[in-house]
């Protein structure tokens, strides 16, 4: 009779998301993630980690999101290198590795509900800031750059960008007055969380946001990422950004809702 062999606890295999709802609601939210790298419409790279945290704890979406966006950002890269903004990346950047470092120190003083909170919060800031724009149909004229704003919203950025990946909305309040051109703020926004997206792997580690299991359900997630980029490439010439964007809005406000009731339940 042959011997039972027990396998060593290191050899058992890890499990990773098998939430049906969980791939259904991730799935489409990267890819418009991805379509925002491509330049389509950037305001919907907001939806992935909003999404996921509809149906998984905020921090785990966080962790889950991190390696899929650094795909992104190599396909994003590929598809604007050479076209930013040189000036306000030496702005920008230094100060959303400041607001990388805030946020690792300070990631553990919110709870799962307290991530969720804010990250609603952001969520349907945005949405707000977005809809009053729209409606109040004003077209003011370029913002000059100024360093010291570059500074507060490009460290609000990185530390927003730590705590649920949600640097766009204060990176959208400085650029978006500039008025650049779209493929330049395009590139310039794709570089600038390139940069970051990198930046934050080590502390992510080091928080316990990698671990296997967030790993491998990314892995499962990954193929979608560079698909989406090159779907906003094709895209953006076809559909109008107001068409996309009205989806995107309806979007925002549902999940918006949802992780600010998550949050104070």
């Amino acid at each position: 009779m042959l011997a039972r062999v027990c396998r060593p606890a290191h050899h058992r295999p890890v499990p990773l998301i098998a939430d049906p709802w969980f791939y259904a609601l991730a799935i489409p939210a990267f890819l418009l993630n991805g379509i925002s790298k491509g330049s389509f419409a950037s305001g919907a790279g907001n939806l992935s980690v909003p999404v996921m945290a509809m149906v998984i704890p905020a921090p785990q979406a966080v962790g889950i999101a991190l390696p899929v966006l650094c795909v992104m950002d190599v396909a994003g890269l590929r598809a604007w290198w050479g076209r930013w903004s040189t000036r306000e990346m030496r702005a920008i950047l230094p100060a959303g590795l400041l607001g990388i470092v805030i946020g690792t120190l300070t990631f553990g003083l919110f709870s799962a509900r307290g991530i969720s909170l804010m990250l609603g919060i952001l969520t349907l800031g945005f949405l707000a800031r977005a809809l009053w724009q729209r409606a109040s149909g004003r077209v003011p004229p370029p913002a000059a750059p100024n360093r010291l704003k570059a500074w507060f919203f490009g460290t609000a950025s990185g530390f927003t960008s730590t705590l649920a990946h949600t640097g766009g909305p204060p990176l959208a309040m400085y650029l978006y007055p500039l008025k650049l051109d779209r493929q330049t703020l395009a590139a310039t926004t794709t570089v600038v969380f390139g940069v970051v997206n990198y930046a934050k792997i080590l502390p992510f580690w080091g928080l316990g946001l990698l671990d296997w299991t967030n790993i491998l359900t990314s892995l499962v997630l990954m193929p979608v990422a560079p698909i989406g980029v090159h779907l906003g490439i094709a895209l953006q010439k076809r559909i109008s950004d107001r068409s996309f964007y009205n989806f995107v809005y309806v979007l925002l406000g549902i999940t918006g809702a949802k992780l600010v009731w998550d949050g104070l339940g």
